[in-house]
């Protein structure tokens, strides 16, 4: 199976079936360098410090969004998206669903157009709805971990 394939049926597993195709995933993250990642974690043994651990390992300039943390994974955490210093790439969203849409509205805000990624589990159909309409690119209930393992390992 090739690379394509594999991430192909991660897609499928996505209960959104208006995320964008797998050549489109496949060339964000041949184009990626930097995100900020909403809902970080303080704690290492969550998901949400995990996976953005091993996106940073990958050599991916990780921007922790948490107004609750000082630093994490060796930069200054953000309280909110609109803290930001610089550009990013990408958004991702660690946030329960009721919380997402506010946030997928804050990216939208964004300069530089990143796209906006709500990992496995979440989603805010109006909202990202919205975002689409407005051009950007938005993928939901995906893991960005298993999307990096299928394309480069």
């Amino acid at each position: 199976m090739d690379r394509l394939d594999a991430l192909r049926l991660l897609l499928r597993e996505s209960s959104d079936r208006d995320n964008p195709p797998a050549e489109v995933v496949a060339a964000l993250f041949h184009r990626l360098h930097s995100m900020a990642v909403v809902g970080i974690s303080r704690d290492p043994s969550k998901v949400a410090r995990r996976v953005p651990s091993y996106l940073a390992a990958q050599g991916y300039e990780v921007h922790p969004v948490n107004p609750h943390a000082g630093r994490l994974l060796g930069r200054q955490a953000s309280a909110s998206l609109s803290e930001l210093r610089r550009a990013v790439d990408m958004v991702v969203v660690f946030r329960p669903p009721e919380e997402a849409g506010a946030v997928i509205l804050e990216a939208v805000g964004l300069q530089g157009g990143p796209a906006i990624w709500l990992q496995e589990g979440i989603r805010a159909d109006r909202e990202a709805g919205e975002a689409r309409t407005a051009g950007r690119l938005v993928v939901q209930d995906l893991c960005t971990y298993k999307v990096h393992r299928a394309l480069f390992t």
